[in-house]
């Protein structure tokens, strides 16, 4: 007796069975290119944190990072500690770079569960530079970055970068022009945290006053920028506390 192809038992069928040998499929490519992106994941974040102590290839005006077949050992080289914070408390952990601030910060809403605030220690020039990653929301999707900071808490360097902002606009949070300028920029209002803002109309805007924890804002991204400024105030403040204690 012939199969009727055009009954609808037939169709769920078929249906079902093209799910899963396509969700066998699907789940076959994503186990076997886990360890390669988790391989690229490392190595992009251990880029980023030595972009923003200032180790990278960068010309005049380009953003170079260092090579990936180097990036370990470089990392491995500038990177002196890896460490837990927790208040005024530092554990050294040496996966401290493994730390997902992303689910910290959900597991954090829990009352009960103890937050894990990653901070790298790193030594360039015989310069000692804390290194905070940072999270936020833009106007489209998460930004992230690092704030390197010397023993006074004045920043060093920085780097940041976006899922989905606006090409041209929000996007270029990412360049040079913006990222330099945080260079020099205080944190603190003597023993008073205050951060750094994007600021639109900044009465400073070619950045000569590194005390005024303001930067000139990126034309035409006023909520980029007003999620950057958030995030740098928000996540930094969890540091306060103990980078504090660097000072004294």
């Amino acid at each position: 007796m012939a199969k009727n192809l055009e009954s609808n038992s037939y169709t769920v069928l078929f249906a079902s069975g093209m799910v899963i040998i396509v969700g066998a499929l699907l789940a076959f490519v994503a186990s076997s290119l886990q360890e390669k992106i988790t391989e690229n994941k490392r190595i992009e974040k251990q880029q980023n944190i030595l972009y923003a102590m200032g180790i990278n290839n960068n010309d005049e005006t380009s953003v170079e990072f260092v090579s990936k077949n180097i990036v370990a050992a470089e990392f491995s080289k500038y990177i002196t500690k890896q460490l837990v914070i927790s208040g005024t408390e530092a554990v050294e952990d040496p996966n401290a770079y493994l730390i997902d601030i992303k689910k910290e910060a959900t597991e954090a809403k829990n009352p009960n569960y103890k937050r894990r605030l990653p901070l790298f220690v790193g030594e360039k020039d015989g310069v000692t530079l804390y290194i905070v990653p940072v999270r936020g929301k833009g106007l489209w999707d998460a930004i992230w970055g690092y704030i390197a900071l010397d023993n006074q808490l004045v920043v060093q360097g920085v780097y940041f970068d976006h899922q989905g902002e606006t090409p041209g606009l929000g996007s270029n949070i990412k360049e040079r022009f913006f990222m330099d300028d945080f260079k020099g920029e205080h944190i603190l209002d003597g023993d008073t945290f205050k951060g750094i803002t994007a600021t639109k109309g900044n009465a400073d805007p070619k950045n000569l006053d590194k005390t005024d924890f303001e930067v000139d804002a990126i034309a035409g991204a006023t909520i980029t920028g007003t999620g950057l400024s958030t995030m740098l105030k928000k996540d930094l403040a969890m540091y306060i506390p103990y980078l504090k204690t660097l000072k004294q």
